[in-house]
Parts: C-alpha cells; structure tokens; sequence
C-alpha cells in the first residue's frame, strides 16, 4: 500500500512568462538537429550564423592571451583598449567623432538591449517595434514588463520604420521611445540616411528614446548602411562582433550612449555581468584589423544573394522584401500556403531544408512568410533550390 503524497503547494514560475513566446528559429535548429542525428540530410537556412570561422588574427589573438594563462575580469564597460578602437572604427567607417568613454562593451548585443530597456525605461512604459522585426525585441521587452508597441511595416512606406508611421502610433497613445534595425532582420532592408535622420528627428521632438540595432552594418550590396549617430547624437547604437566579424559564439558586442547614460549603464553592467569575457574582447581587438578576410565572406554572401534572388523566383518564390543588406530573404509564400509554422516543418521533414517561419518576426501577417538565411554556402544555396524545386512541384 503506497502513501498519499502531501499535498505541497508548488511555486510556480512568474505571469510575466506567458508572453515570452520562444524563439522558433532555434526551435527549427533544434528539429533540423534532430534529423541529422537520425541520418536525415539538413540544410541549414534557419540561422542568422556565419558558416566562416572567427577571423584568423581574433582566433590568434586568442590563443596567445590563452596561453598566457589568466583570463580575468576586465572593467565592466569593457577593456579601455577595445573602447577606443570601437570609437576609431566610428571615425574610420562614418566620419563621427565618438569618445571612447561613450562606449560600453557587451556580452553580445543581446546583453546591450537588456542594458538598454533597463536603464532607459520604467516598467510599464511602452516602445514601438517593427512586425515583421527580430523576435528577441518583442520577448525581452517583455520579460522586463515592458510593452512593446507594434508598427507593422508596409511596401508602400518601403518595408521600413518611418517617422510618420511612429507617429501615428504616438498620437493612438504616447510611446517613450522607438527601436529600429537596418539593415533588418529578417528582411536586409535597409533605412535611407534621409529617413533614418527624420526618425532622429522626430524622437528629439517628441522627447523619445532612440536606440538603432546595427547588428548587421559592414555586410551591404549596393551602398554602405547609415549610422543614427550621424545625425542624432543622442541615439543610443546597439552593435555586435556577431555578423561581419563571424563571431556569434565569442558573445561580444558594444553599445554607443550619451555621456549621462554611460554610468547608469555601467551600474547595471557591474552587478548583471561582472564584465564582458575577456577573452572575447582580445579577439574582437584583433578583429578590427581582419578586414581583408572578411570582405572575401561578404563576397560569398554576395554571390549566394545573386543564386538565390534569380532562382527563388523561378520556382514560385518571387515577393521578398528588398535585401540590402545581412544575410537573409523574406518571402512572401501565400501562394503556397497560409500557416508558415507547418509549411516549414513540412519541408525541413519532406527535402532536409530548415528555413524559419515568418510567424517568428510577425505574429500576425507572419502566417504566410518564411526566411532563408544564405549566411551558408554557395552549394547549400544550390541544393536548396534544386531540393525546392522538385517539391514546389
């Protein structure tokens, strides 16, 4: 005879979790994982990830720090050396002058947008997003008890935030500062200098935070991405070594803030993260001097873009975003079928192709757009269209 188990009043997680949605292109990494383990043929397309390794003179740099035995604690803003290179990188890329006392070196970019909604916003207060825009922003500003405030994006207005549209969504009810991608994810399309400084302008006037993710600056087609600095001083610039610099795994990124942000933010940093890896940060110093190497990867992403923009359409894929920059296509597939969730799964289980579901970037209008991200190689570009190809059929 088996006792009863008393009856235990079991804590349970916090409400704020049941508007954390998960992050379905890691879901898609996960099943495509799956498949591989049991024998199944995968191309990955789901995942903003550089297929290249860490530049040689970062993974070198590395290994000499390594080999010197003590990988310590650094400032919490980061190594003073590394600020300063980020601010010289500012002057070298787009003719702003940044002190280095304004820069604070991140546990990756996600750490910085953390950094930011803590220091910049009070619980409750509301900043306007894009849909289709990067998941994390809507999940992390939720899980702050934040509200994040949809602006859904339209061709019309160029598949872009503008200031007339954050405008609108002001007067509705007042927002307290804005978030903007460019080159975007999941779409590479970029904001014009022009539009870009009437958005600055626009935050200025109404007295909104303005904080610009230039995650994917250096990895653009036809012209170089604009900087919100250039014409907002007080933006706040989210950046990471992630994408041109291929170093997603090393988890190092920067941010760019007003002088009365930095210690705010530095308090936070202190008490979250102690201070960014140490090891990252040497790497990400010797990044900067790698350029050569990575302009022949962005040549690669540059002839996968070419592959895919002429043979996706061939197929019945034709209605994308425009892709400007990153690594990514957005389509629209509604010819094929209107709930993106079971046609992603359906494909990665019938052809081996993982691609991340609309849904993921755009809750509502998502149900008939994918994403491929072409961060891979030249044949996995091919194989996808030829697999897709036999079963668009």
């Amino acid at each position: 005879m088996t006792k009863a188990r008393p009856n235990l009043h079991l804590p349970v997680v916090a409400r704020r979790m049941e508007r954390v949605s998960s992050f379905l292109a890691m879901d898609v990494l996960s099943a495509a994982a799956a498949k591989e383990r049991q024998g199944g043929s995968v191309i990955h397309m789901e995942v903003g990830q550089p297929s290249a390794p860490a530049p040689r003179a970062a993974r070198e740099a590395a290994k000499t720090a390594l080999d010197l035995g003590r990988i310590g604690y650094t400032e919490a803003l980061g190594l003073s050396s590394l600020r300063e290179r980020i601010a010289r990188h500012y002057r070298d890329s787009y003719g702003v002058g940044v002190s280095a006392e304004r820069i604070v070196v991140t546990t990756g970019s996600s750490a910085g947008f953390v950094l930011a909604f803590l220091s910049l916003f009070d619980p409750g207060q509301r900043i306007a997003i894009t849909a289709p825009g990067y998941p994390a922003y809507r999940n992390i500003l939720e899980a702050l008890d934040l509200e994040p405030v949809i602006v859904p994006l339209s061709k019309p207005e160029g598949w872009i935030m503008t200031a007339q549209a954050v405008e609108r969504a002001h007067a509705e009810r007042p927002i307290h500062g804005i978030l903007a991608m460019s080159p975007a994810n999941p779409s590479g399309t970029m904001i014009g200098r022009d539009a870009l400084a009437e958005l600055g302008a626009m935050c200025r006037r109404l007295g909104l935070w303005f904080i610009s993710d230039e995650i994917y600056h250096g990895l653009t087609y036809s012209a170089p991405a604009s900087t919100a600095l250039s014409s907002d001083d007080d933006a706040i610039i989210i950046n990471s070594f992630s994408k041109y610099y291929c170093m997603t795994g090393w988890r190092i990124g920067w941010m760019v803030v007003p002088e009365r942000v930095v210690r705010p933010i530095e308090r936070l940093a202190q008490n979250f993260y102690i201070s960014p890896p140490y090891l990252s940060q040497v790497a990400a110093l010797a990044a900067f001097e790698a350029i050569d190497e990575l302009e022949i990867v962005k040549a690669g992403y540059a002839r996968n873009r070419a592959i895919l923009l002429e043979e996706l359409p061939r197929i019945g894929i034709s209605d994308m975003h425009p892709v400007d920059g990153a690594f990514y296509i957005y389509a629209d597939i509604a010819r094929f079928t209107n709930d993106s969730i079971a046609f992603c799964k359906r494909m990665l289980d019938e052809t081996g192709v993982a691609a991340t579901p609309g849904m993921d970037f755009d809750p509502v209008e998502g149900a008939h757009y994918l994403r491929f991200s072409f961060a891979g190689s030249e044949n996995d570009c091919r194989e996808t269209v030829s697999r897709l190809a036999a079963w668009l059929k």
